[in-house]
């Protein structure tokens, strides 16, 4: 049975890989001089962790379809999650890691904006592909932290050190914009299947079963995680995926307020809305008028 190991410090991790702990709240190490993790196990992190993998990684799954990846491979991992190790016997791991405690961006810039950096909740076939000219760029910004924290800390420390590993995701949000682009036919193929299944999702009798439905709901279906998915849709589309879901709803609003057989609230619980004032706020947000109004104007 699969154990997990939690990691809350920074220090505990880099003991696993045999690493020296430099700094308590930083570590960036090349992964090629250091030990595999124990197999068969599942690991807690209790910072953040980002890994630039330097080999080929083989066939990775994205979505329902199978991938070859020559180039570089960064994925990113959040305090609070969990991640599955299984490797062969023989692994030896490659590339380069950076670790960051919460606590070093904490009162910061960085620290107070971190939740725009959605790429940290996608899951590993979501991982960001690099180009070579991509991946030296990330090198770079990584050997600099690697010579920072080799250095006597002064009052510049960490502001540089924060600040480096800003520039180094703001580089990363790049990356992935390209890819996004660089995958437009997959990711039309997905926005179609969004479209069509928000369409079934409202035919079907799932408004009345299980309510109105979530951004969660279709990225599951899609086999994508919420944030990937989200992004995916905003790129594509310039409207988040929730925008979609309550655009719907509006204009099957509109077509059932036209059926005066049937009450406002009627109407709303047949949309999926628990509460009709809920309905009744969200309509008003969304036309100006509420949907007896409407009703009573057209």
């Amino acid at each position: 049975m699969e154990h997990i190991i939690k990691v809350e410090k920074i220090a505990q991790y880099n003991h696993l890989k045999g690493v020296e702990t430099q700094q308590p709240l930083i570590s960036v190490f090349d992964n090629s001089k250091t030990k595999a993790l124990p197999n068969n196990c599942r690991m807690h992190f209790g910072f953040y962790a980002i890994f630039l993998k330097a080999e080929k990684c083989g066939e990775l799954k994205y979505g329902r379809n199978n991938y070859d990846y020559d180039d570089g491979t960064m994925v990113f991992i959040a305090p609070g999650q969990v991640i599955e190790i299984k490797n062969e016997e023989d692994y030896q791991p490659t590339g380069l890691a950076l670790l960051f405690h919460p606590d070093l961006i904490k009162g910061t810039t960085l620290g107070k904006q971190m939740s725009q950096y959605s790429f940290f909740s996608y899951d590993s076939h979501e991982a960001l592909h690099l180009s070579v000219k991509e991946q030296q760029v990330i090198k770079d910004l990584f050997y600099k932290l690697e010579y920072e924290l080799s250095q006597s800390i002064d009052k510049h420390s960490k502001s540089i050190v924060i600040n480096t590993i800003e520039l180094l995701l703001n580089y990363c949000v790049r990356f992935y914009d390209r890819q996004f682009i660089t995958r437009e036919n997959i990711n039309t193929d997905i926005l179609s299947k969004f479209e069509n299944l928000l369409n079934d999702y409202f035919l079907s009798e799932n408004t009345q079963d299980i309510g109105l439905p979530s951004v969660g709901y279709f990225a599951d279906i899609l086999n994508l995680s919420p944030n990937y998915f989200g992004d995916l849709i905003k790129k594509e589309t310039g409207k988040t995926a929730q925008d979609h879901i309550q655009l719907k709803l509006i204009n099957l609003a509109k077509e059932r307020i036209f059926d005066t057989d049937k009450s406002i609230s009627q109407i709303a619980f047949e949309l999926g809305f628990k509460y009709p004032q809920h309905f009744n706020r969200m309509f008003k947000k969304n036309t100006g008028c509420t949907p007896i109004e409407y009703r009573s104007l057209n």
